[in-house]
């Protein structure tokens, strides 16, 4: 990482719900908290790009996939520790399991070779090209492009 003195930084801390961050040479970075209680800030050059939240205004409940994620890892295999230390095959499964469930399966994908690097709210994925009749992205060539998965940290 280059030195980000003097560099465009944005924090997306408060914001709620799932996204993904684009690496892009945008010249700007943004930083995520992360890591549950253990509070990290890592950042990343990007675009930041909310995905498939929504909100019901007759029942005032929020859907989100980020609901799923967090009581994953508030749950008993990591307790809102954050698995600062890495991701696992189990975690893989579940965060599979949950894009799939919310159909960003087919557009997203786990970096398994970076999964040392990846933790709460900060997961390392594949961008892959959308193919709907309206993309959400394009022109992000070349595919997979690198990207995080990111969400409201469980601190």
């Amino acid at each position: 990482m280059s030195n980000l003195q003097n560099k465009p930084i944005i924090e997306i801390w408060d914001s709620v719900g799932l996204g993904i961050i684009i690496e892009y040479p945008t010249g700007v970075w943004v930083s995520q908290q992360t890591g549950g209680t253990s509070c990290l800030h890592p950042k990343v050059e990007g675009i930041y790009l909310p995905l498939h939240n929504d909100y019901t205004h007759k029942e005032h409940q929020f859907l989100s996939p980020e609901i799923d994620l967090s009581q994953y890892f508030e749950g008993p295999k990591h307790n809102g520790t954050g698995a600062t230390s890495g991701l696992d095959q189990e975690d893989v499964k579940v965060i599979t399991e949950i894009l799939t469930k919310y159909k960003l399966g087919h557009i997203l994908e786990i970096n398994k070779s970076k999964l040392k690097e990846s933790h709460e709210a900060w997961v390392h994925i594949w961008l892959k090209p959308e193919k709907n009749n309206i993309p959400l992205w394009t022109g992000f060539e070349p595919y997979p492009r690198n990207a995080i998965l990111t969400w409201c940290n469980s601190d």
